[in-house]
């Protein structure tokens, strides 16, 4: 039996060591949510709010232990691992309320000739068991993205939540059994890809929902067959900062918005274009405010910057930082790291074919990049493979709707860094950036099905 440690990033210390799920264990996790299939379909809309609204009670409850168990598994400074988990209680808060409104509409059959004399409408039924995948850098939210929709549509769901930070989402299963759900509704697997091979392959599953990497989602999809699947990926996330912007508010966003759990959230700032009669100014200010970020323990209520995942993760970004510097990249400030902790970074000068221009460096490495021209801006924003969300500070209406029209992305934030986002709101990509969408509402409608419903009166 293989035993996976999972390590403090900060110190690396073991903080426990979980036997991985066999192949025989998946499958019997899957056969325990087939069965526990039924009992969530049938559960009244009421009982299925109940318990998501216990569960957030409980998460609340328990907010100081998830928030520091967050800390010690992620490397997650306490001050976004808090906010977490009060994102969290609100996001089963939501799919509470969203389980009492999965309904259908009445179909005007007469509208077809065949139809006249026949009443229609249609439901939403459970789709069936849904396998979903999570990453390592939101270990509650993101699972509960997953997990609590599925009870709202009445689905049985079996997680294989990330290797590095499994413990989470384990105390999230025993705080939804404490709320009433049944046994086998929510079941845990742990492991990598081959857990997660022998998860979404099975072909009791009826639904596959994935957040990781796009060459990932690639495999499943062309493993999974004939089954409805949604994929949250990466990102580029770029900001246009026009000459008109509110200077005060789109330094304090972006840095925010670019080094937060350094860097490692799939909407961080990666790309920032500021308008040449601003540009130097917002460098000089977002370089000041960068260098007084604090870095050191997570669990340091001070602390703003925190260790990467792993050694690994912080090399890879130093060592494109330092391709960049190399092909005449300047560096403003950062650039070198301790340990698996990388000291925020920003460059300029940055040729569009550097890899830390063109592909998601998730590391605090933040590119400046000044435009003359406002439509040269949004062509540049655009020019990305992935298409998450974007930012535009502007205070010109005209511009700002111009943006939504033209950027093709599954978010513009007007006056906000494309790092936003509220947990009922419909977030998720296009391009290479993904397929669906996330927010109880319309997580909801991929985990559910249509069933037409037609009375010949």
């Amino acid at each position: 039996m293989s035993v996976l440690q999972v390590i403090n990033p900060y110190n690396e210390q073991v903080i426990a060591e979980l036997s991985e799920t066999r192949e025989e264990e998946v499958r019997a996790a899957i056969g325990r949510a087939v069965n526990a299939g039924p009992k969530m379909a049938q559960m009244p809309a009421f009982r299925r709010a109940r318990i998501l609204n216990t569960a957030a009670e409980l998460i609340e409850a328990d907010a100081k232990n998830l928030t520091e168990l967050m800390a010690k598994e992620s490397g997650k400074p306490l001050k976004f691992a808090r906010g977490e988990v009060s994102r969290a209680v609100e996001t089963f808060g939501f799919a509470a309320e969203e389980s009492k409104r999965i309904h259908g509409e009445t179909i005007p059959m007469d509208a077809a000739k065949n139809g006249v004399g026949r009443f229609g409408y249609y439901l939403r039924v459970p789709i069936g068991v849904v396998a979903a995948i999570t990453p390592f850098n939101f270990p509650l939210n993101l699972v509960a993205h997953k997990v609590a929709p599925a009870i709202a549509a009445g689905c049985a769901i079996v997680l294989k939540p990330a290797p590095a930070t499994p413990l989470t989402a384990l105390r999230l299963q025993e705080i939804l059994l404490e709320a009433g759900l049944p046994t086998g509704a929510f079941e845990v697997v742990i492991g990598d890809r081959a857990v997660g091979q022998w998860l979404t392959t099975d072909p009791r599953v009826a639904m596959i929902s994935f957040t990781g990497s796009p060459p990932v989602a690639h495999a499943i999809s062309q493993a999974i067959g004939l089954r409805k699947a949604v994929y949250e990926l990466g990102g580029n996330a770029a900001v246009i900062i026009d000459q008109d912007a509110d200077l005060d508010r789109a330094v304090d966003g972006c840095v925010i918005g670019s080094f937060a759990y350094s860097g490692q959230v799939c909407i961080s700032v990666q790309r920032i274009y500021v308008h040449e009669s601003r540009y130097a100014e917002f460098r000089d200010r977002f370089q000041s405010k960068t260098a007084r970020l604090i870095l050191g323990d997570p669990l340091n209520d001070q602390t703003d910057i925190g260790p990467m995942i792993t050694e690994a993760a912080a090399q890879r970004a130093q060592s494109w930082v330092q391709e960049a510097i190399d092909r005449d990249a300047k560096l403003v400030i950062g650039g070198e790291r301790q340990g698996r902790t990388m000291i925020p970074t920003v460059l300029e000068q940055v040729s569009p074919d550097l890899r830390v221009m063109r592909e998601e460096v998730f590391a605090p490495v933040v590119n400046l990049i000044p435009f003359s021209d406002f439509e040269q801006a949004l062509t540049l924003a655009d020019e990305s493979p992935y298409g998450l969300q974007a930012g535009v500070y502007t205070r010109d209406l005209g511009k700002a709707l111009q943006a939504v029209q033209r950027l093709n992305v599954g978010g513009v934030m007007i006056n906000d860094v494309p790092t936003f986002r509220a947990d009922h709101m419909p977030y998720g990509g296009n391009k290479s950036s993904g397929i669906g969408r996330e927010g109880p509402r319309f997580a909801i409608e991929d985990m559910t099905t249509l069933r037409m419903v037609v009375i010949n009166v």
